[in-house]
Order: structure tokens, then C-alpha cells, then sequence
């Protein structure tokens, strides 16, 4: 059975988790590797449904989200986590709880990501509609030592997902493009 692993994408809202979460699940796909995406904002409609923004409830939400996708990996598969995971010592825990565990700072700027928000959230936080927003009223800790840092302000997203598919090669998570053409052949 294949190595399982889970690649944990944390940042602002607007940083670019999911636009980096679908475009890295296409590329994996290709490379044989069987991918699921635990997108914050659907596991809070789905399995966190009726937890708030407090702090205690963000905490149950990416412990929820990092034993799910510790249960892919222990079966082989590779789960991404597109979650904002304000909190250093939470997603310290789960990395610690989590079967190879490859942490990706997708930093941005606080400013672009203003710009980015097309739902409109950061406005509503900027004005105080919105309390306990990451990053404006609730802090976002980056992580100390992540695996990899993109940035989404000065990098395309080819690059950003190339950067990440070459880490995860060197790590060992992933088969060299090279070898994967040959054990599909």
C-alpha cells in the first residue's frame, strides 16, 4: 500500500488554500495518487456544523478536520486541509496526532487578501459586523517552522504548486514525476 500523508494548507482567508487545494489535487491525481480535499468552509457546513468562531470551536473544527485526514492517510491516501488554522498550538497538536504531516504557509499579505475578498467578509470585519475575524479582530499565528512557505502575493499559482510537488518529492511523499509515468505504465 502507498505512503498516505496529509498536506495541511494554512493562511489568511483569501490567501489562496483553495485555489491551491484544487489545483494540487488535479496534479497528484495525474500522478496516481488518490486525493481528497477537506476544504474549511465545507467541512464547517458538513461535519462542524453548529460549532461558532470561538476559540474553543475553531479548535474542535481543525481537530475534527486534522483525525480525518489522518484516517485518509493511514489508508494510503493523501488528504489536503485548506483551512485557515489560526491557532499555532492547534495545528501543532495535529501535526503531532497525524501520520506524515506536511505543513504549507500559503502567506499573503493582509492587504491582498482585502483586495482578493470577494464575499465581502473583510469589509464586513473591517466595519466590526463581523467579530472574531482572523487576521482583523482574531489573531492568525503563522507557523514557526512550516515545510514549505509560498506566497501567493508574488508567486503564480503554477508556481506555488510546483514549488509544493517538488517538496513533496524530496520528502519522499511523492514518486518523482519520472518514476510515476513508470509504475503506471
Amino acid at each position: 500500500m502507498a505512503t498516505g500523508y496529509t498536506i495541511w494548507l494554512t493562511g489568511l482567508s483569501g490567501a489562496g488554500k483553495s485555489t491551491i487545494a484544487t489545483e494540487l489535487t488535479q496534479v497528484l491525481s495525474e500522478r496516481g495518487q488518490r486525493v481528497e480535499v477537506l476544504d474549511g468552509d465545507v467541512v464547517r457546513t458538513h461535519l462542524s456544523k453548529g460549532l461558532g468562531f470561538s476559540k474553543e470551536d475553531r479548535d474542535t473544527n481543525i481537530l475534527r478536520i486534522g483525525w480525518v485526514c489522518d484516517l485518509v492517510a493511514r489508508h494510503g491516501g493523501v488528504a489536503i486541509a485548506a483551512a485557515i488554522s489560526p491557532y499555532r498550538a492547534v495545528r501543532d497538536q495535529v501535526r503531532a496526532s497525524t501520520q506524515n504531516f506536511f505543513e504549507v504557509f500559503v502567506d499573503c499579505p493582509l492587504d491582498v487578501c482585502i483586495d482578493r475578498d470577494v464575499k465581502g467578509l473583510y469589509a464586513k470585519a473591517l466595519s466590526g459586523e463581523i467579530k472574531q475575524f482572523t487576521g482583523v479582530s482574531d489573531p492568525y499565528e503563522p507557523p514557526l517552522n512550516p515545510d514549505i512557505v509560498v506566497n501567493t502575493a508574488t508567486e503564480t499559482l503554477a508556481t506555488s504548486v510546483a514549488r509544493i510537488v517538488a517538496a513533496l518529492e524530496a520528502r519522499g511523499y511523492l514518486p518523482a514525476a519520472r518514476e510515476a509515468v513508470a509504475a503506471l505504465a
